[in-house]
C-alpha cells in the first residue's frame, strides 16, 4: 500500500482512504469479463503505472497522451500519472487522426500510451507520426508491431517489471492534474488545465451531495475520456470507497446483464443511452431492482424519459449540468428532497452561478434566460490560450467567473434550466429560438419519441428550425400533423418548417446528438433555402 507523502489534495491519492479502510473490497469490476480489482490491487496498479511512466522518461509536469477504450489500464495510467506529478491528456479515440495529432502537438505530449486492442496502436501511431515533435509511443502489448518511425516501447513489458510502490510526488494544489480537450465543435479543441485542488474538490463535493459511500456500486458505460464517466462516477466513487463497474462500451443488453450480475445501485449516462436501455428487448427479462437512482447529463432530458425510466426501473432519474472547464460539474438535482423535472438542479456547494445578458453583461432577474457564468474552486483555465482566457474569464465581486456560452435560466428557488448554447441559437426574423425549446414542445406529442432541431437557411427569415423526428412505436403522425401541433402549443415563429422522420438520431462518440451531421443532412434535403 502506498503511504501519502503530503497533505495537499492530489488526484494520485484520491483512493487512499478507501484503500486503507477496505483493501479487499472491489474498486473496479470489469463488466464483460468479471475481473475483480480490489482497492489494494488497484493501488498497486496505480503505483506500477506511475513507475512505468517514469521508466519511459516521464516526469513532473510532462504531458502524457492516453489512447484507450474503457479498460482498467486507462484508470491505472490516469491516476498513476498524477501520482508521478505528470499530467495525463485523455484522448478521444473517436476523433479523426488530424484532430488527435493537433491535440498531441498542442499539449506538447512527449509520450503516448495506447491500448493494444483493436486498431488503437495503428491510430495512435498515425496521430503521433503527424506531430512535428518527437513522440514516444508506448503500446500496451508485449510485442507491439506498428508502422511508426519514432521511438516505440512495450508498455505491457515496462509495467510488468515496475515496482508496486510509489509515493505521491510533491506537487502544489494549483499545479496541473490533467488536461482534457473540449470537443472542438466551434473550432480547434481547447486544452483545459485542471489543477489537483480543483479536481479533488469537485470529486469530494459530488461524493457529498450524492451521498456516495462504500455501499454504492456505479456502472460506467460512457467513455472514460469523457467527464460524464470520470466526474460523475469514477472519481467520487473511488473517493467514497464504492465500486465502479466498467463496461468496455455501451451495448444495452450487456449493460442490463451487468446491472443484474453486479447488483448495480447507480447509473450515469446521457439521454441517448437511457433511451436505448428502455428500448431493449432484454429489459423485461432482467432484474434491475438493485438500481436506486440514475444521473443523466451532457444533453437535454425530455420529461418522457424521466417517466419511462421511473416506470421501468422503479427508480428516480436526476439531472446535472457541467462543462469541461467549469468544474466540471456545476449543478445537480438533489438525490433526496425537492426535484423539478427538466431542471439540472441546484448549484453545488461553493459554486456561484449568475445569468447575464450576453451582450451587456448585466445580471438578469430569476426566470429570464441568458448566458451562465460560474465561479468555483474547480473552474479551470485554458492551455496556451491567453486570448481565450482573457475573453472567457472575468472578476466580479472578488471572484473569478467563467463565461460558459451556455444559455440558462435560474428560477426563484435556484433551480437551473439549460436552454441551449449561444452558438446554437437561431434568429428567426428577429426572434430568438433555442432548439431545446422546440424539441421539448414537439416531444409533447404522443407520436414523438425523440427529436433534434437544427437551423436551415430561410429565404425570408434568414434561418428557421427544421426537425428530425423519431416516431414512437405506435406513432403515425405526418409532418403536417407535427407542424400544426407545434403551432397550437407554441409560438408560431418557432415552428419547424420541415420535419424529417428517421429511425434514430446520429450520435457523437460521447453519446450526444450529432447536430453537425443533421445540419448537413438538412441542407442537402432542402437543396437551397426554405
Amino acid at each position: 500500500m502506498t503511504a501519502p507523502s503530503r497533505d495537499s489534495p492530489t488526484l494520485g491519492t484520491l483512493h487512499e482512504r478507501a484503500t486503507t479502510l477496505w483493501p479487499d473490497d472491489p474498486a473496479i469490476l470489469v463488466g464483460e469479463t468479471g475481473e475483480r480489482i480490489t482497492y489494494a490491487e488497484f493501488d498497486a496498479r496505480v503505483a506500477r503505472a506511475g513507475n512505468a511512466l517514469a521508466a519511459l522518461g516521464v516526469g513532473r509536469g510532462d504531458r502524457v497522451g492516453l489512447f484507450f477504450p474503457n479498460e482498467p489500464a486507462y484508470l491505472s495510467l490516469f491516476f498513476g500519472a498524477t501520482r508521478l506529478g505528470a499530467v495525463p491528456v485523455p484522448l478521444n479515440i473517436e476523433s479523426p487522426t488530424e484532430t488527435l495529432a493537433y491535440v498531441l502537438d498542442d499539449s506538447d505530449a512527449g509520450t503516448v500510451v495506447a491500448s493494444g486492442s483493436g486498431d488503437c496502436p495503428e491510430r495512435a501511431a498515425a496521430a503521433a507520426a503527424r506531430t512535428p515533435g518527437t513522440v514516444t509511443l508506448a503500446i500496451d502489448d508485449p510485442e507491439p508491431s506498428v508502422e511508426y518511425e519514432g521511438p516505440t516501447e512495450s508498455y505491457a513489458a515496462t509495467v510488468a517489471s515496475a515496482g508496486d510502490e510509489l509515493r505521491q510526488r510533491a506537487v502544489d494544489g494549483d499545479e496541473p492534474a490533467f488536461q482534457p480537450y473540449t470537443s472542438g465543435s466551434t473550432g480547434r479543441p481547447k486544452g483545459v488545465v485542471v489543477d489537483h485542488e480543483g479536481a479533488v474538490w469537485n470529486a469530494n463535493v459530488i461524493r457529498k451531495v450524492h451521498y456516495f459511500d462504500e455501499n454504492e456500486r456505479g456502472l460506467v458505460a460512457a467513455p472514460l475520456y469523457h467527464k460524464n464517466a470520470m466526474a460523475g462516477a469514477v472519481k467520487p466513487l473511488l473517493l467514497a470507497g464504492g465500486s465502479v463497474v466498467v463496461m468496455n462500451g455501451f451495448e444495452p443488453d450487456a449493460v442490463l446483464a451487468a446491472v443484474e450480475e453486479y447488483d448495480v445501485t447507480y447509473l450515469t449516462g446521457v439521454p441517448a443511452m437511457y433511451k436505448l436501455l428502455l428500448d431493449s428487448d432484454a429489459l423485461p427479462e432482467t432484474d434491475v431492482s438493485s438500481v436506486d437512482w440514475a444521473m443523466c447529463g451532457s444533453d437535454n432530458v425530455p420529461a418522457s424519459l424521466h417517466e419511462e425510466f421511473r416506470d421501468a426501473f422503479d427508480a428516480s432519474m436526476l439531472e446535472s449540468y457541467g462543462l469541461t472547464e467549469g468544474g466540471p460539474v456545476v449543478s445537480a438535482s438533489p438525490r433526496w428532497g425537492a426535484r423539478k423535472v427538466g431542471s439540472a438542479g441546484l448549484a453545488l456547494p461553493d459554486v456561484e452561478t449568475r445569468v447575464v445578458d450576453p451582450d451587456t453583461g448585466a445580471e438578469l432577474p430569476p426566470g429570464e434566460p441568458g448566458e451562465l457564468i460560474v465561479s468555483s474552486p474547480g473552474v479551470a483555465t485554458y492551455h496556451d490560450r491567453p486570448e481565450k482566457v482573457a475573453e472567457d474569464f472575468e472578476y466580479r465581486d472578488g471572484r473569478r467567473f467563467l463565461h460558459t456560452d451556455d444559455v440558462v435560466r435560474i428560477d426563484e428557488q435556484g433551480y437551473h434550466y439549460v436552454v441551449g448554447r449561444l452558438d446554437d441559437m437561431l434568429i428567426v426574423g428577429g426572434e430568438n429560438v433555442y432548439p431545446s425549446e422546440v424539441e421539448e414542445l414537439l416531444e409533447r406529442h404522443d407520436a414523438v419519441e425523440d427529436s433534434a432541431v437544427v437551423a436551415a437557411p430561410h429565404a425570408v427569415k434568414g434561418e428557421a428550425p427544421v426537425a428530425f423526428v423519431v416516431q414512437a412505436e405506435d406513432g403515425s403522425a405526418t409532418a403536417e400533423d407535427l407542424k400544426q401541433f407545434f403551432i397550437d402549443v407554441g409560438p408560431a415563429y418557432a415552428h419547424p418548417r420541415r420535419v424529417f422522420f428517421r429511425e434514430d438520431l446520429p450520435l457523437t462518440g460521447t453519446g450526444k446528438v450529432d447536430r453537425e451531421q443533421l445540419e448537413a443532412a438538412a441542407r442537402e434535403s432542402i437543396d437551397g433555402k426554405l
